[in-house]
């Protein structure tokens, strides 16, 4: 079976002494659900401090972005040698919002996940929808493409370092959330197009992590879908209380399952 994971993407929120307090609280609430993968994602400045917090932890520590060069002339990014030095084991790529604001593609989201696994992190690769796309019946057609230019040069062995996070884009800080029909539909998708693309082996490896607007309430039935094996949380991620249910509503999920 699939070991869950529940990642919080902080967004652009919370200073560093914040950050520490928020960790401090996730690690005496849920740190010794091992049986759930635990990541937290605050902004570049609180990486290396919340780090210390962590090392005797298994919670793991992630970025929210990254560049796909190690080193160079490329004034304000950051290089996945840094994140690894100030902590990092994983690393989002993609978000829908970095796409949207910032000008991320297929192409760049293929290069940072391909640099992400040259340097030892763990990719948490987003690919979803826009409401227009799904009222449009094309959400099918946006994941192939999504999934074909990110995964391009990817290869079956990668199965197991590979998470993807199945995010409708209009469901992203909404309050809309997928059904859990729509987002088993999704999932189902994505995982039969990695056992076309790859194999059924490698398929069954990777883990597809389910997000927007996942909150305490819907965590617990969308987790129970056969292909949703954990979540990429936002605005839940920013309290303790909130985003220690959703990684205990995984746990549950999964163990009825078993």
């Amino acid at each position: 079976m699939r070991r869950p994971i529940v990642a919080g993407n902080w967004k652009l929120n919370l200073t560093i002494q914040e950050g520490k307090d928020l960790v401090g609280k996730i690690k005496s609430a849920c740190g010794s659900l091992t049986s759930v993968e635990v990541v937290v994602c605050p902004v570049y400045t609180g990486l290396f401090a919340i780090s210390q917090l962590l090392t005797d932890s298994s919670i793991g520590l992630g970025a929210q972005d990254m560049f796909w060069e190690p080193q160079g002339a490329y004034t304000g990014e950051v290089s996945p040698i840094m994140l690894r030095d100030a902590g990092c084991r994983y690393v989002i790529i993609g978000h829908s919002e970095r796409r949207r604001y910032f000008g991320e593609t297929d192409e760049t989201v293929k290069k940072k996940l391909l640099s992400a696994l040259k340097h030892q992190l763990r990719p948490i690769v987003c690919i979803g929808e826009t409401l227009e796309e799904r009222e449009a019946n094309r959400t099918f057609d946006v994941l192939d493409r999504q999934l074909s230019g990110a995964l391009a040069e990817s290869a079956p062995a990668d199965a197991e370092r590979i998470v993807l996070a199945y995010e409708p884009v209009w469901a992203i800080g909404t309050g809309r959330n997928a059904t859990p029909d729509q987002a088993q539909a999704s999932h189902a998708f994505i995982r039969q197009w990695l056992a076309k693309r790859w194999n059924a082996d490698a398929s069954s490896k990777v883990r597809i992590q389910y997000g927007g607007s996942v909150t305490a309430d819907n965590a617990a039935v969308l987790m129970s879908q056969a292909d949703v094996d954990g979540a990429l949380v936002g605005g839940a991620s920013l309290k303790a209380e909130s985003f220690s249910a959703i990684v205990r509503a995984a746990h549950d999920s999964k163990t009825v399952a078993a």
